[in-house]
């Protein structure tokens, strides 16, 4: 039986993340040679140990995705390597900050996921998307949490900087889609088998345990479960493959029902 994703070469930046981690090791599974990037030099090889143990095909870079000149020349190997770059996956962290109420918040709070969130997804896709127009395919990926969408007290960055990125990412489909390059989404919240009091902790000083956060996400859901890391990672294979290929423009509803749109 063929592999999803059979023949693809696949950039995901923030690979040593655990939503990045856990869709490189998809993407290798279903048959993808895999890019890990990221700023964290021993994330990456334990992601990339993983998949190499698994049989798969991973490749490992230490750079930081905000940085252009380190994305193209980046990008430039790996053509150089494989021939094409068929899938671009942003999921770098932004610097969120979140539990503060807008009034009270800082400037630069308020500003830096909003700025680091369309950097980098800007210089990442633009650098993917060169490629991907003379080859004339392609599939440039983003994640966010749907805050964009509605409004709700406390999301802080958040909100500002989904929807930021979101807009940019219609955009950029409007102008690749006559080149056969296919610009897709997944809204996704509170990953369960990701989150940690350390990770919730650096986005919000004030979030309680987090068992009692995912009991609360769980009870919020149309699914009244939590979202999985599998959830999101084959979401984002079928994105990334052929079988997606009339999808371009648009938020793939990862969330469990923790978003109804």
């Amino acid at each position: 039986m063929t592999k999803l994703l059979e023949g693809k070469t696949a950039i995901i930046y923030g690979g040593g993340g655990g939503i990045g981690g856990g869709v490189a090791r998809t993407f290798a599974r279903e048959g993808a040679t895999v890019f890990l990037v990221g700023r964290t030099r021993a994330k990456l090889d334990a992601v990339a140990k993983d998949i190499q143990a698994a049989g798969g095909s991973a490749d490992v870079a230490e750079l930081d995705a905000l940085e252009e000149g380190a994305v193209d020349s980046h990008v430039k190997s790996v053509v150089s390597k494989t021939g094409q770059v068929d899938v671009s996956f942003n999921l770098i962290t932004r610097g969120d900050a979140q539990g503060t109420p807008l009034v009270e918040m800082k400037t630069d709070d308020i500003l830096r996921a909003v700025v680091n969130g369309l950097r980098t997804n800007f210089i990442t896709a633009r650098a993917a998307a060169r490629r991907m127009i003379e080859q004339r395919s392609g599939v440039i990926l983003h994640l966010n949490s749907a805050s964009g969408e509605g409004a709700m007290p406390g999301m802080g960055s958040t909100g500002p900087a989904d929807a930021a990125t979101e807009a940019f990412m219609r955009y950029l489909a409007a102008e690749l889609g006559p080149h056969g390059v296919r610009v897709c989404g997944i809204w996704t919240a509170g990953v369960a088998d990701t989150l940690t009091q350390e990770k919730m902790g650096a986005v919000n000083e004030n979030v309680p345990d987090v068992e009692r956060v995912k009991e609360m996400l769980a009870g919020m859901t149309a699914l009244r479960r939590n979202v999985t890391l599998a959830n999101v990672a084959e979401a984002a294979a079928f994105l990334a493959s052929d079988r997606a290929a009339g999808i371009t423009g648009s938020m793939t509803n990862v969330t469990a029902g923790l978003v109804l749109r």
